[in-house]
């Protein structure tokens, strides 16, 4: 029992260390997809709330679409037609072909597919805002982006925090979906563990503490900054 499980310590032979390495690419691909599902979200709920019929009915069906199709085909559908556009773009150009970073791509495919997610979970925010917050912030002439900035966004946030939390909470797990492109995560690094070793629960439990961690500690961070968020919102008798 020793011995099995001195493959996954930080020796020389173990595997600790590449997969601290995968965790590492992980949170850096969750975060870098979360951040660009925000801005995605966020725009697209102010689409399909303010903007003319024919724009906000293109942006219910991003949302549609991107919320129906199983997130697995839309990873593989976007970062292999996308890679391929893209090639073919450069090529008609006068350029050469571009090897797609499999981090960056992995981002920007998340990113699309939260930001569908997001956008439901910012549009239920806005709408929940009291109107008459919004109508006293335009009698003292705030309007356009002032307004969304100084008014909108940050009565909006406590009524977002919940979702962006559990949104988060799922990102990491579907990050793992991006070991089927190759990209070096930690599904992928277990999975090359296990594969070199055969030793395959020990990998995939492991990866799964991993996982089970990084979730505790997001749970408990999100729980602080939403209760910090929240003092500001008048309590409700």
């Amino acid at each position: 029992m020793p011995a099995m499980f001195d493959l996954i310590n930080f020796t020389e032979q173990g595997w600790g260390s590449a997969l601290l390495k995968g965790l590492w690419m992980t949170l850096q691909i969750s975060a870098g997809a979360f951040v660009l599902g925000l801005a995605i979200g966020l725009v697209v709920a102010c689409l399909k709330l303010g903007a003319p019929k024919p724009i906000a009915a293109l942006m219910r069906g991003y949302t549609t679409l991107f919320r129906a199709v199983p997130e697995l085909l839309l990873i593989l559908l976007l970062y292999y037609v996308g890679s391929m556009l893209l090639n073919s773009l450069m090529t008609q150009l006068g350029y050469g072909v571009v090897n797609v970073s499999g981090p960056l791509a992995a981002i920007v495919v998340l990113g699309l597919v939260q930001g569908a997610y997001a956008s439901e979970i910012f549009r239920a925010a806005i709408q929940a805002i009291p109107f008459g917050q919004i109508e006293a912030a335009k009698a003292f002439g705030l309007n356009g982006f002032g307004l969304f900035r100084r008014v909108t966004l940050p009565i909006m946030a406590p009524y977002a925090m919940a979702g962006m939390a559990n949104l988060w909470i799922n990102l990491i797990k579907d990050s793992a979906l991006i070991s089927v492109v190759g990209t070096n995560e930690l599904l992928y690094t277990a999975k090359q563990g296990a594969g070199s070793t055969r030793h395959y629960l020990l990998f995939y439990l492991t990866a799964a503490a991993l996982y089970y961690a990084v979730t505790l500690a997001s749970n408990y961070l999100s729980g602080r900054l939403e209760r910090r968020i929240r003092r500001w919102m008048p309590l409700v008798d």
